[in-house]
């Protein structure tokens, strides 16, 4: 039984993959109840889909993932708020045509022939080949995402609650907005090394929407999705070992499968009421 629990994490690698999902989880089971909360899912997912280009690019020049992922970002808010200005297009339908658009050309550039092998690993991305700089980021960026949200939680709060009278309770709805925004693309570009830009937002969304079916209150929600994201970034791995499975794509599956089994349990034990 012991060796079955630490053979997986035996090799350096597969400690680095531990540890990096173990950091990605917390930052985005914190991260991910706002997202939820501000019902920014599909924005999240919008997001990272948009970044694929850039990140692509950076690939195939040799940059800097993160450089060639703020390029892709700013292209693709650049795009959406020119087609937005057209009143035949609109605003929802700009996003879903830019969105569309520049995952596509991602793709494409991604599957040429003149692309390096590994290099459609931004897509689904490659857990087990994160590096010591790779956890380097997540470890930043699990403290800059704690201590922002730590700093706005008041903001955050009071917009998410009653965006109509924030302003009378000393908050700014575009500092929460443009706050929660950033946060979310920094997260996106740290975890698609790991994860890759098809389920990065996984570990974003799906841990956060488990523990809204189990918690009430925001910071209690917030613990419980940290915990959730660790324990399927680890359940993730056991699966990827053991069943052959790519390691990106086992924890999603375990964290879908979390989501599901949160429903059912929701489903057959009834709150009590309220006094």
């Amino acid at each position: 039984m012991v060796d079955a629990l630490l053979d997986p994490f035996r090799e350096p690698i597969a400690q680095r993959a531990l540890l990096d999902v173990a950091l990605l989880g917390v930052t985005g089971g914190a991260l991910g109840c706002w997202i939820v909360f501000y019902e920014l899912s599909y924005s999240a997912e919008s997001l990272a889909h948009a970044l694929l280009p850039g990140l692509v690019a950076a690939s195939l020049l040799g940059l800097p993932l993160l450089l060639g992922g703020l390029a892709g970002a700013l292209v693709a808010a650049l795009a959406i708020a020119l087609a937005g200005r057209v009143p035949e297009i609109g605003r929802d339908t700009a996003v879903a045509v830019v969105v569309t658009a520049l995952f596509g050309l991602g793709v494409v550039l991604a599957f040429s022939p003149d692309s390096p092998p590994g290099i459609g690993s931004l897509l689904f991305g490659d857990v087990l080949g994160v590096s010591r700089a790779d956890v380097g980021l997540a470890a930043g960026l699990a403290v800059l995402v704690l201590g922002a949200l730590r700093l706005l939680h008041g903001q955050l709060l009071a917009v998410g609650f009653d965006r109509a009278n924030a302003r009378a309770l000393g908050a700014r709805p575009l500092l929460a907005d443009t706050a929660l925004l950033v946060l979310v693309a920094l997260a996106i570009l740290v975890a698609v090394q790991g994860l890759g830009n098809l389920l990065v937002v996984a570990v974003l969304v799906g841990p956060a929407a488990t523990a809204r079916q189990l918690a009430r209150r925001m910071v209690p929600m917030m613990a419980l999705a940290a915990a959730l994201a660790i324990a399927a970034g680890v359940g993730g791995l056991y699966l990827s070992h053991y069943a052959k499975t790519a390691g990106g794509a086992s924890i999603a599956g375990v964290i879908v499968a979390g989501y599901l089994a949160a429903l059912a349990l929701r489903a057959t034990v009834p709150r009590p009421a309220k006094a």
